[in-house]
């Protein structure tokens, strides 16, 4: 969106740096719950949470991925900088980067669609509160672009709130729908990862 046009809240969940700590998260939770299995030792899941203050340099990632051609890869490489390529080592195992990209965009859709969830409370309590404000002020009603019988502004107002009612259904609806994340491997078929490393993952991720 245009600078001047958007809300810090709302920017700051589609930031590089915001997609990158989700990134980080997915992993980390992945490696607790391999190691919880017996998947991977115990001690490099540890590991990888001594990044957990770590600010990701974005612009260090994309100087690694104009090497790798490939943007997890770039990430889990600048991931290994701070942890150590041998702590490292078991990030990511069995996982495909479909599990990180859409289980991020997911994280980040329901992150967005939370901040208009509360803001539409806001804007029906504004709605309800004029509707009775209006009640009885009287204005012309029109039908066919013309003036038709007399109406009040209250009633207009009641209609809005009663639209933005089901709009805020439908959005509710939408969130639930989009509230899912996948760490099934190559392909979605957990050929190589247990399901309970999605369970897991989900879990902490919401």
């Amino acid at each position: 969106m245009i600078p001047r046009y958007s809300r810090p809240d709302m920017v700051a969940i589609w930031e590089p740096a915001t997609k990158f700590r989700i990134w980080y998260e997915i992993e980390a939770h992945a490696c607790d719950a391999m190691a919880n299995i017996g998947m991977i030792p115990r001690e490099n899941a540890d590991a990888v949470w001594k990044a957990k203050d770590v600010e990701f340099d974005v612009a260090r990632i994309d100087e690694i991925e104009a090497i790798t051609k490939h943007d997890v890869i770039a990430f889990l490489t600048h991931l290994a900088e701070h942890v150590g390529s041998d702590e490292a080592r078991f990030v990511h195992q069995g996982m495909t980067s479909s599990d990180v990209l859409d289980t991020c965009f997911n994280v980040q859709l329901t992150r967005a669609a939370d901040i208009l969830i509360a803001d539409m409370g806001l804007l029906l309590a504004a709605l309800k509160r004029r509707a009775i404000e209006h009640k009885d002020t009287v204005r012309v009603g029109r039908s066919h672009g013309i003036h038709a019988e007399p109406t009040t502004m209250g009633l207009t107002f009641a209609r809005f709130y009663a639209e933005m009612d089901r709009n805020l259904t439908r959005l509710k609806t939408a969130r639930a729908e989009i509230a899912t994340g996948a760490i099934s491997g190559a392909v979605g078929t957990f050929a190589n990862i247990d399901p309970a490393v999605e369970d897991h993952v989900c879990a902490k991720l919401g």
